[in-house]
């Protein structure tokens, strides 16, 4: 399957779409405080999905995952199932949605803590997101996706944490998931050539350990093997004439 070029209908949809999702995560804020559950979070974003956007959250049932959202705790790196584990203070969660709206999907993340973090929780969550900003910023025509990998590498490493790479980014409108993988290391200049009308996510699992993962046997949770914290931002990005926009961009946000 080839990347595909969105039309103009498209990526207004693909607009509406990336705001719901911005807008699950702004909704969801004041609810991630220590001793709630993961699951009753994933039951207000579902509600809200459902109710108030009137959307489908995607995950659900997406190859038979069983909740509306992604939460990964900790050493979670992605695809946490939401659960009766109560947050505590000092955790670090991210929280991942995606809705569907009119077909099209809208794809982001973001950290949140409860209480007071670590010193090295909030370091790695800063650098993360730093990461997934200086993967955006190489968003252009004429650039490649090795820039946007080779940038989120050298920062992360730069500051001694490891980038995951079993997983990545993906081309993203009516099909979840969709060509190409956005990788998230690699070497400037490489990969194909970015176009005007292509969509997709750029999504940094940044770990403060070492970048090794293991899948649990849930057959969804990914954590890291060494039990160090894992952080993750996400947003979907679209290829304009001159640069990008990002879709999912909450109002804490400038770009």
């Amino acid at each position: 399957m080839e990347i595909t070029i969105k039309t103009a209908a498209e990526i207004e949809k693909m607009r509406i779409a990336g705001a719901f999702a911005a807008q699950v995560l702004e909704m969801i804020e004041p609810h991630v405080r220590a001793g709630i559950t993961t699951d009753e979070l994933n039951q207000i974003c579902h509600d809200y999905i459902v109710n108030v956007q009137q959307g489908i959250p995607a995950p659900l049932n997406y190859n038979g995952f069983p909740k509306s959202i992604c939460t990964s705790v900790n050493h979670q790196v992605c695809h946490g199932i939401p659960s009766e584990k109560k947050l505590k203070d000092g955790d670090i969660i991210n929280i991942d949605i995606t809705v569907i709206k009119d077909e099209y999907h809208g794809d982001t993340s973001k950290m949140f803590v409860i209480g007071k973090p670590s010193i090295l929780a909030e370091r790695l969550i800063k650098i993360t997101q730093e990461c997934l900003y200086l993967g955006i910023q190489q968003v252009k025509p004429g650039a490649h996706f090795g820039d946007i990998g080779a940038i989120i590498q050298q920062h992360a490493e730069s500051n001694r944490f490891t980038v995951v790479r079993e997983y990545c980014g993906h081309g993203i409108g009516k099909i979840f998931h969709e060509p190409p993988n956005v990788l998230h290391y690699g070497k400037p200049g490489t990969g194909d050539e970015l176009r005007p009308g292509m969509i997709f996510t750029i999504e940094p699992m940044i770990n403060a350990g070492k970048r090794d993962v293991k899948l649990l046997p849930d057959n969804w949770t990914v954590v890291t093997k060494d039990h160090s914290l894992s952080a993750q931002f996400e947003h979907t990005i679209l290829v304009t004439e001159t640069g990008f926009e990002v879709l999912t961009k909450r109002n804490e946000e400038s770009f």
